[in-house]
């Protein structure tokens, strides 16, 4: 009866600390993506503050482009840090480099402009950020991995799903189809 007893106990133990365990690790991997994602936040205000400045720099050159370059602005008014889910802020991204290159596009029919120290320097800050934001993105979607990993495997599964852990969702490159371009 004593060793039954004992037996049960230890057995209890065990079971108690696993559970602590994988609830623990699960809890580090959420708060692994919670800090990943907020990186990729912090990176994308790096870039929209430095859009006042481009937009600025390009004015005085571009004056037939004022669409492009209200849009960027508006753009960038419609960004609220840290209360954006993965897919907004995506959405986001990809807009915003969408006009940030049809802006050095553009800058390439004004010589002036596209010589200035001003706006060689701000695309050269922009391009820094550009490959932060990749680095971020890559980070968040490997520390998504993990947590998505850890919320559906065996034995985890169960407690993620006793403690209601759901899986989160990475960022996804959105490429323009190729078909029609030559390589």
């Amino acid at each position: 009866m004593n060793f039954i007893f004992w037996f049960f106990i230890i057995a209890v133990v065990i079971i108690f600390i696993v559970v602590i365990s994988l609830y623990n690790t699960l809890i580090s991997r959420r708060n692994g993506v919670k800090y990943a994602y907020s990186s990729i936040d912090a990176l994308l205000k790096k870039r929209f503050d430095l859009i006042p400045n481009l937009v600025s720099a390009a004015k005085e050159y571009m004056n037939y482009e004022k669409n492009l370059l209200n849009q960027l602005t508006e753009l960038r008014t419609s960004f609220k840090p840290g209360s954006m889910n993965p897919q907004e802020l995506d959405s986001l991204d990809t807009q915003s480099k969408a006009l940030i290159k049809g802006i050095f596009a553009v800058a390439e029919n004004y010589p002036d402009l596209k010589a200035s120290q001003n706006v060689l320097q701000l695309q050269a800050a922009l391009n820094e950020v550009e490959e932060q934001i990749s680095a971020a993105r890559r980070a968040y979607n490997a520390a998504v991995m993990e947590y998505n990993n850890a919320v559906n495997q065996f034995p985890s599964n169960i407690i993620a799903n006793a403690f209601n852990f759901k899986p989160s969702d990475s960022f996804f490159l959105t490429l323009t189809p190729l078909r029609n371009s030559v390589i």
